[in-house]
């Protein structure tokens, strides 16, 4: 097993980076998880893609509800852990892995019983695209259970100053979806063609391995999971807890996700080679934001065991550390998407009549990386401090406003690329807004705690 990072005491970079590189390698791991996917999909066409994109929304809008008992049961733990209270870190973990059974089978139930409903709300023209997504709706968001699980265990073994199993569990996933991906889609030996279809089947058979590979590390671990007993009833009170910290982000990534699907449904009504575009784009796009969110995972651990354990000091060392790494990767990924924008979407998409669509999303995307990097690590910071309520506030309302935004944009000259700059306007005000409150914040919110420790 390796070994977990002290993360209360010692030089704060070498922790948090220590914590932080293997996030941040897994995210990247996740990111390529997604584009073999879009790799594998795109050779079959935009029309393959649109239906992916589409029932990939609702995927998305799982994730929001996965984040309720990760949040919540990583920030306890981390609190728990830092006050060295390491049996009720435990009790916290426990509780979390089973509101995550709980809610992924609910949401795998519902997405198999309505998939009909589900696509037909993004008013898709063909029907063969419409088949598609039902198809992998159904696979992908019927058995989410397993992405829910490996996300509640990742945030658990980060709060134990562990990120390495992560990265571990996620690349052996990755190594099966990159293997399965072409042998399901286009059929290889005995296994048939099977389209889309096969991308979902191996998506899926690769998500429940990494569970695996997580309960094989949690029954070799002897720092949290060994005080863990998964078949006693979790107490209310730690639920309680637990959704008094993850609702909010749960309520924020779940309408963000709504919002996205009715700027979705407004990008429909461009054809299905627009919502190809924005979903290869978004992937792409997801080099910073994934890995800016791998990033926050580990300033979130960080500063939540220095919040139990009553260390300011580290708290602020800890947040200036991140914030200097992130605008470096922020800087990078605009430099990327601004200035090499054809040649990376054509590695998903060849249709000539697609690729100048898809180099107008990068190029306006590319200009909001920056401070949108600033938003994600510094609502991690929030996180870490137990106040999710902010950086939530500020998402659903700043979100939002990409709604009328984007439909007063596409009735100028900007037609469909006014989506795109709704998108970006907002990203650049949450980013500038969040971390200005941050800031305002952690200078009474450090104040406190130096006079209690005095």
């Amino acid at each position: 097993m390796a070994k977990n990072i002290d993360l209360v005491n010692g030089p704060v970079l070498p922790s948090l980076t220590g914590l932080a590189l293997p996030i941040m390698a897994t995210s990247l791991i996740q990111m390529a998880y997604n584009l073999t996917d879009m790799l594998w999909i795109g050779r079959m066409g935009s029309s393959a893609v649109a239906s992916v994109g589409a029932a990939g929304m609702f995927m998305w809008l799982s994730n929001g509800l996965a984040a309720l008992p990760k949040m919540g049961g990583q920030v306890n733990a981390g609190h728990a852990l830092g006050a060295g209270r390491t049996k009720e870190a435990a009790s916290f973990a426990a509780a979390a892995l089973w509101m995550t059974t709980a809610l992924g089978l609910l949401f795998g139930v519902c997405s198999i019983l309505f998939a009909d409903p589900l696509i037909r709300f993004f008013h898709l023209n063909s029907p063969q695209v419409i088949q598609d997504a039902k198809i992998y709706l159904q696979i992908t968001c019927g058995c989410v259970v397993f992405s829910f699980l490996n996300q509640t265990f990742t945030g658990i073994f980060t709060a134990a100053g562990n990120s390495r199993c992560s990265f571990a569990a996620t690349l052996t996933g990755l190594v099966i979806n990159m293997i399965l991906d072409p042998i399901l889609i286009f059929g290889v030996g005995p296994f048939p063609v099977m389209g889309v279809m096969g991308a979902a089947i191996a998506t899926i058979f690769a998500q429940l391995v990494v569970t695996l590979v997580f309960v094989a590390f949690a029954l070799r671990d002897s720092v949290l999971f060994r005080h863990i007993r998964p078949f006693d009833r979790p107490g209310n009170c730690r639920l309680l807890a637990i959704l008094r910290i993850g609702f909010p982000t749960c309520v924020q990534n779940m309408i963000f996700t709504g919002i996205s699907m009715i700027i979705a449904r407004m990008v429909a009504g461009y054809g299905d080679a627009a919502v190809a575009v924005q979903k290869v784009g978004s992937q792409i796009e997801s080099i910073s934001w994934m890995t800016a969110d791998g990033f926050a995972a580990a300033v979130n651990s960080f500063l939540a065991q220095n919040h139990g354990a009553g260390k300011p000091e580290r708290i602020r060392k800890g947040y200036r550390s991140a914030m200097g790494v992130v605008l470096i990767w922020g800087l990078l990924c605009t430099v990327l998407l601004i200035g090499f924008p054809e040649p990376v979407f054509r590695l998903f998409i060849t249709e000539q009549a697609v690729i100048p669509m898809g180099v107008d999303y990068l190029v306006i995307l590319g200009v909001s990386q920056l401070l949108m990097s600033v938003e994600i690590t510094t609502a991690g910071a929030f996180a870490g401090l137990g106040k999710t309520l902010p950086p939530s506030v500020c998402s659903i309302v700043l979100t939002g406003a990409r709604i009328p935004l984007a439909w007063l944009l596409v009735r100028t000259s900007l037609g469909l690329n006014g989506i795109w700059w709704s998108i970006t306007i907002s990203s650049l005000l949450k980013g500038l807004v969040l971390f200005l409150w941050f800031r305002s914040y952690l200078g009474r919110e450090l104040g406190k705690m130096s006079s209690t420790a005095s």
